[in-house]
């Protein structure tokens, strides 16, 4: 029940707005806020409930049949989609109050959207039937379209269409995958219930797999994001970044890799290379964007490439450093993204020449730039660099692949570290500008926008026990299964060319068979 109300509550604001924005901005503004912020609090009672010992998934209740034909709401939370949800009720709030003064037309449609959205993105999170997982993954293409289309700039309807496209085309591929699962899990569509071996696995992980990717974006289907990036309004950017493309990520590690695990240790040297790929060439790209929104844009395709190669390391520290980094990255990227929106407000401009000087006229915006910016680039006692050590680690003692990927992604740490810093340099130092020596400070709301994600940038810098506790039961069933069934695979195509192990393999069998019989 408690579960439920978090996913729909947004909904209630949706149609509260509706019936009550003829009492002003005020109204809209302030029942947006109250709802996000009570679904915030309301969600953590999902962490205070979640028990860390179990690797089920729970709070979700008794499934219901809501289609005849094995379509049920079947919804429910493990460690692994329990940050997630918290990140998705955190920053929503957050957004609505950075966007308090921003919208200046149809701010109960924006409102609206924000709400909308945040439900369809719960939903992704939260189910346990792939037809509902579906139906909430294109739902949430409306609000993002809307947001982006009716609030964005100048090409706003270039990178609407473009976004949509390309998701929706590998949603297509998802859905094929969906119905052959459905098909082979006896006519039910329950995630519980899927076990494989699978036939056609190898093409059912790609339709999967290539969804998941656009989503990310992992390179080479990455060309989307700048465009929505920066035609999207700050508040869409901070989702988009923060949120929307974690999606890609959740579903790589609650699909591909549990369910088919034969198949990801066959891609995984294609998809380790393209994530290494994404890191550098997201880096090299961003260097040299004149426009910090666009840099910004970049610098997630090179850090969600991180993100991947640590899922496709396939152990328990990769693993985990890849769903701290999925925080980590909405935590740090929304605050980046943020901070440009705020300096774009007074300035009208993102252009990295346009500014210089900014720490002598803004002390407290230069400030908490400073640290968002080193928490990007993974200093040590900031929350990056404890998700990207972890990735790091994981992916070196990994045997799936060499050594020598893990030498590459670190270069894109240092490239990291020389845009962000070379970017900083130019925005804060130097000679203050005549144009910019009028720009006011932080004001108040700002800084209350602000302080909760420095709280969780240095919280996590420092002390990520807490964050990582409640999701090492659930990844250590994913490490299994993606562990255990290759290994299997391999000791049945050894004993099919080896007489001796295939007679010691039945043998074996048949004394466990006796041996339980004896039990009973």
């Amino acid at each position: 029940m408690l579960l439920s109300i978090v996913i729909f509550l947004p909904l209630l604001g949706v149609i509260a707005i509706a019936l009550l924005r003829g009492f002003g901005a005020t109204a809209v503004k302030a029942i947006a806020f109250g709802i996000g912020l009570i679904t915030f609090v309301i969600s953590l009672g999902l962490y205070t409930e979640f028990n860390a010992d179990l690797a089920t998934f729970q709070l979700g209740g008794t499934p219901i049949e809501w289609i005849p034909g094995g379509v049920s709401y079947h919804i429910g939370v493990d460690g692994i989609s329990l940050w997630l949800v918290l990140l998705t009720t955190f920053l929503t709030p957050v957004c609505i109050l950075a966007a308090w003064n921003s919208v200046e037309k149809g701010l109960s449609g924006f409102m609206m959207s924000l709400l909308a959205l945040e439900t369809g993105m719960l939903g992704v999170f939260c189910s346990l039937d792939l037809f509902l997982f579906f139906v909430f993954w294109e739902s949430m293409l409306i609000p993002m379209y809307f947001l982006i289309g009716i609030w964005g700039g100048e090409r706003r309807i270039y990178a609407t269409i473009k976004f949509v496209l390309y998701t929706m085309a590998g949603s297509a591929l998802m859905l094929v995958g969906i119905l052959a699962l459905y098909f082979q899990n006896g006519n039910s569509f329950d995630l519980t219930t899927l076990s494989g071996p699978f036939e056609h696995s190898d093409l059912l992980f790609l339709a999967f797999f290539i969804a998941f990717a656009i989503k990310v974006p992992l390179f080479p289907f990455h060309t989307w994001l700048p465009d929505a990036h920066v035609e999207a309004p700050t508040v869409g950017s901070v989702i988009l970044a923060g949120v929307l493309l974690k999606m890609g990520t959740y579903g790589i590690i609650r699909f591909c890799l549990p369910l088919f695990p034969d198949a990801a240790e066959k891609f995984t040297p294609l998809i380790v290379t393209l994530a290494v790929i994404g890191i550098i060439y997201g880096a090299l790209v961003a260097m040299v964007q004149p426009d910090l929104k666009k840099l910004v844009a970049y610098s997630s395709v090179s850090h969600l490439g991180f993100v991947v190669l640590g899922l496709f390391s396939k152990n328990p520290i990769g693993i985990q450093g890849s769903m701290l980094q999925m925080i980590n990255h909405g935590l740090s990227t929304g605050a980046l993204f943020l901070l440009v929106g705020m300096i774009y407000e007074r300035r009208h401009s993102r252009m990295i020449v346009d500014f210089g000087g900014l720490s002598k006229r803004m002390p407290i915006f230069a400030t908490i730039f400073m640290i968002v910016t080193l928490s990007s680039i993974g200093l040590p006692g900031l929350n990056g660099f404890v998700g990207e050590y972890m990735i790091l680690a994981g992916s070196f003692v990994g045997q799936a692949f060499s050594k020598i990927y893990v030498v590459f992604a670190t270069a894109g740490v240092i490239l990291a570290a020389i845009y962000m810093l070379w970017m900083f340099q130019r925005v804060m130092f130097g000679t203050l500008d005549k144009t910019n020596e009028g720009l006011p400070d932080l004001n108040p709301r700002e800084i209350v926008v602000m302080l909760p994600l420095l709280l969780f940038i240095f919280w996590i810098g420092v002390y990520p026990k807490p964050f990582l506790s409640k999701m090492e039961k659930s990844v250590g069933v994913v490490v299994t299964k993606v562990q255990t069934a290759p290994a299997m695979g391999q000791l049945e195509k050894q004993k099919s060319r080896d007489p001796k192990l295939a007679l010691q393999g039945t043998l074996r069998t048949q004394h466990e068979k006796r041996e339980k019989e004896a039990e009973q």
